[in-house]
């Protein structure tokens, strides 16, 4: 099983998705005069936009969208994941993948917006992503069906097993605890929160991401600061690696670009289609205004959790040594610049990371699951799955559970970037009348008849409000 999913990956990692998602990333970034980098400052504003009075305690806010879509960024690929593209692809894999972040605000902004203008409302929330838009702005169901059962299956069973067995490394690395009884006590957590909502995913992902990303990133901000006078030559040696102008550990460029796109890719998730799940559940006056916020998470993962990763690994010995690799890597890294608590810490972080992307990562399942079909039964069966994948995952080797994720993650990534290059066009009159209305004074509303778009039944089931003077 492993050589043939091994041979799968080299075929579509070696050229195609890399080509596919620079290329579009690139497109998206010209086409919208570069609105990842025009609109930082609405990006940061718009996230601490309230709801309506009426709309508290029913509908989920921007804010806790946000949080959702972190949940499941801001996980064992920010950790976990940027050592094993060093470890593999060399420093110069931590160059590649703030490229694809900065070319992937565009598309998460794309992604983001197509999710909102086609969401739909259901008992507990409005739902949406790529199943939805391919569905109602291509009409091709059976196209949103099979990148349902593919997303159900990545998130919701596959990646889960990823986060669990970090966790599971993690622990076993910083305390010796066993692997099975730590993935018992994870499965036990999951069901409990799964079993109670979008709700309760939603507000427990609003309190773990913010306070873990901030204080990780103040751990990683003081091993800089004890190691300033050798940031410079960390830079310099990023950026001689990824051009091939310095063989560092891992391997050329080739290495470099394929093993910081791939990794880069499973960090911040632009184009890979799973976001936009997270950013149709938000009630919002407009679309746009949503894909901004999608758009900001990607810089936050990357730019700044990421990166940190990147500088406390680097910064230390161990990862030229090659005897350590993945979590234990990052551990032992932290280690040498702040002592041996600090696997303490990362097993920490890693619990609460990675556990918060266990439940986004089920939630992305959950929502295409019900796209499919609505059913409790085939609901209540997938939530055991989810489960059974947490617990299975805990004790299955490494490399096999990242082959299969970088399998499942291409294929499902190529189908989306094809509908988001076909819908590109929706997408960009949206973000002309958000603009507009922007330049105009008012606090954008949508209405999809303006703009002669169809099938936007969410915005369609009622008039929009009186455009207000801001």
């Amino acid at each position: 099983m492993q050589p043939v999913v091994d041979f799968l990956n080299g075929l579509l990692w070696s050229k195609v998705l890399i080509v596919a998602l620079l290329g579009i990333g690139i497109y998206f970034t010209f086409s919208t005069k570069f609105v990842q980098f025009r609109y930082i400052k609405e990006m940061v504003r718009l996230l601490t936009e309230k709801l309506p009075e009426g709309e508290k305690g029913k509908s989920i806010s921007s804010f806790k969208s946000f949080c959702i879509g972190a949940a499941t960024r801001i996980g064992t690929g920010n950790l976990a994941g940027v050592a094993v593209a060093i470890s593999l692809g060399g420093p110069g894999a931590i160059f590649w993948m703030w490229v694809v972040a900065l070319l992937g605000g565009a598309t998460a902004l794309i992604e983001s917006t197509l999710a909102q203008v086609y969401k739909v409302k259901d008992q507990a929330a409005f739902r949406g992503g790529p199943a939805y838009y391919i569905e109602k702005g291509l009409n091709k169901r059976w196209l949103g069906i099979i990148f349902a059962i593919l997303i159900a299956v990545t998130f919701g069973l596959i990646f889960n097993s990823v986060q669990s067995n970090t966790i599971a490394l993690a622990f076993e690395n910083a305390f010796g605890m066993n692997k099975l009884m730590i993935g018992i006590i994870i499965t036990v957590l999951t069901g409990f929160v799964i079993f109670g909502g979008v709700h309760r995913i939603a507000n427990l992902s609003s309190v773990i991401v913010p306070v873990m990303a901030i204080l990780y990133i103040v751990i990683a901000t003081v091993v800089m600061i004890l190691n300033i006078t050798e940031l410079p030559s960390v830079f310099s040696l990023i950026f001689k690696s990824a051009f091939g102008l310095e063989q560092a550990v891992g391997g050329g460029i080739g290495a470099a670009i394929m093993n910081g796109v791939k990794r880069g890719l499973f960090s911040n998730e632009a184009g890979m289609g799973s976001a936009p799940n997270a950013a149709a559940v938000a009630t919002t006056s407009h679309p746009v205004k949503q894909g901004l916020i999608q758009s900001l998470g990607v810089f936050i993962d990357t730019i700044l959790v990421c990166s940190a990763t990147a500088f406390i690994i680097i910064l230390a010995p161990e990862y030229t040594t090659g005897d350590t690799s993945g979590i234990e890597l990052l551990q032992s890294s932290l280690s040498s610049h702040i002592g041996s608590w600090a696997s303490v810490f990362i097993a920490a972080a890693i619990f609460l990371f990675a556990f918060s992307s266990i439940i986004g990562s089920y939630y992305y399942g959950e929502t295409n699951i019900e796209f499919i079909k609505e059913s409790k039964t085939a609901l209540f069966i997938f939530r055991v799955a989810t489960m059974a994948m947490v617990l299975i995952g805990s004790v299955l080797s490494l490399g096999f559970v990242w082959s299969l994720a970088d399998l499942f993650m291409a294929v499902m990534t190529l189908i989306n970037l094809v509908a988001i290059a076909l819908l590109g066009k929706v997408a960009f009159n949206v973000l002309k009348d958000y603009e507009k209305q922007r330049k105009e004074g008012k606090d954008p509303v949508f209405d999809p008849s303006q703009l002669n778009i169809s099938n936007a039944e969410a915005w369609e089931e009622e008039k929009p409000s009186k455009r207000a003077v801001v």
